[in-house]
């Protein structure tokens, strides 16, 4: 045989591979799976009540009993929260040592720190003073 012929018969195989397993992963991602995805996303009305019914609790700002209501923190915790205020971001809960890290864990999507103005400068000046 001769090499050339050896090698375009190498070529065409090859080929007839490749497309083989580019229909292969054609198939695979047929219908039947974008058709159970799409029965399982939420409807618009769902994704707009979720957000709504999450409502951030203010650790510069909140009660005590709102802040003894969020999971995981005890007393003790909403006494150093309180004397701890104010805060620059909900992350100084864990790096001023106030929660411990299991406990920011439970809470961090369920906080906010609301700073008292729009400008930085002036909430610096604030939580310096204080």
């Amino acid at each position: 045989m001769k090499p050339s012929s050896l090698f375009a018969g190498l070529a065409a195989a090859t080929l007839l591979l490749a497309a083989a397993q580019t229909f292969a992963a054609d198939d695979k991602a047929a219908s039947p799976p974008k058709a159970k995805a799409a029965a399982d996303a939420p409807k618009p009305a769902e994704k707009a009540k979720a957000p709504a019914a999450a409502k951030l609790v203010d650790i510069n700002g909140a009660s005590k009993q709102e802040l003894a209501k969020l999971p995981g923190v005890s007393a003790a915790d909403v006494n150093k929260i309180v004397a701890g205020r104010p805060y620059g971001s909900k992350a100084h809960l864990l790096t001023r040592k106030i929660l411990s890290p299991d406990t920011y864990q439970l809470v961090s999507n369920l906080v906010i720190a609301r700073q008292p103005t729009k400008d930085a400068g002036k909430n610096a000046e604030l939580q310096k003073k204080k």
